[in-house]
């Protein structure tokens, strides 16, 4: 399966940023193999609007079938949905911490976004 975590580095070890939209990088891990691609968010995380919506078809894009973050505003939790890629929440540590907090359940899936827009 291919996880989208919101980072604030392109490392495994730099931490989670619980900004899905405005996150500075999403690192795309594919957990059957462990490698994984940091994605620059640059664009998105100085966007004036749509940042949600960009980063969320960025993890379409990448076919990821799951996303880690802190929190998922709704215009990107509705384009999550509609693809049916599952959002789960409130990750804190590092990336590989996120990860780990995922593969043992411990991380909540979310069914409506936890946030307002414009976080």
């Amino acid at each position: 399966m291919k996880l989208a975590v919101s980072a604030k580095g392109p490392k495994l070890e730099d931490p989670v940023d619980p900004r899905f939209g405005r996150a500075k990088w999403i690192i795309v891990y594919d957990d059957e193999t462990g490698n994984f691609e940091p994605l620059d968010n640059a664009v998105n995380y100085n966007a004036a609007e749509g940042a949600g919506i960009k980063v969320a078809e960025l993890v379409l894009n990448n076919h990821c079938q799951a996303v880690i973050t802190g929190y998922l505003g709704p215009k990107a939790f509705r384009v999550l949905s509609a693809a049916d890629i599952r959002g789960y929440v409130n990750a804190k540590g590092s990336v590989k911490e996120a990860i780990e907090a995922f593969k043992n359940e411990q991380l909540p899936e979310t069914s409506e976004p936890t946030v307002k827009g414009h976080w």
